[in-house]
């Protein structure tokens, strides 16, 4: 078992589906182990901009749309922790530092920034769990 899964085994126990019931478990433990705010940005482009990053669409529309949406290429400061979504995923309040917006994304999509905090490997092995389970 690697390290990522041995921390998420001792969070959730013997039963880590990715189901709503267990997202909800995994909220309780972020609840009580993260400090809010952490400063994240995204861990991969979010699902919205992969045609513009891949696939060869206007970057001119690319930049106009950042404006109004996150980009896995911004820092954003999470204010609050929500109940996961239809993908059992944990959503989080997000501020985009450049200009204040806020927005809903879900926590698999982000990392902290400070690879040395405790907050990194709490929430990457978050979004480990739930890539891979």
């Amino acid at each position: 078992m690697d390290a990522e899964e041995k921390r998420i085994h001792a969070i959730l126990g013997d039963d880590c589906a990715r189901t709503t019931r267990i997202a909800m478990r995994y909220l309780e433990y972020l609840r009580k182990h993260l400090v809010l705010p952490i400063i994240v940005t995204g861990r991969e482009d979010f699902p919205w901009e992969e045609p513009y990053v891949f696939g060869g669409w206007s970057k001119r529309e690319y930049e106009k749309l950042k404006k109004t949406n996150p980009s896995y290429t911004d820092t954003f400061e999470i204010q609050l922790l929500d109940s996961p979504n239809g993908y059992e995923d944990i959503v989080v309040k997000a501020r985009r530092v450049s200009d204040g917006k806020v927005f809903a994304i879900g926590l698999s999509w982000l990392r902290c920034e400070n690879k040395d905090s405790e907050a990194f490997t709490i929430v990457d092995d978050y979004g480990f769990w739930h890539t891979n389970y």
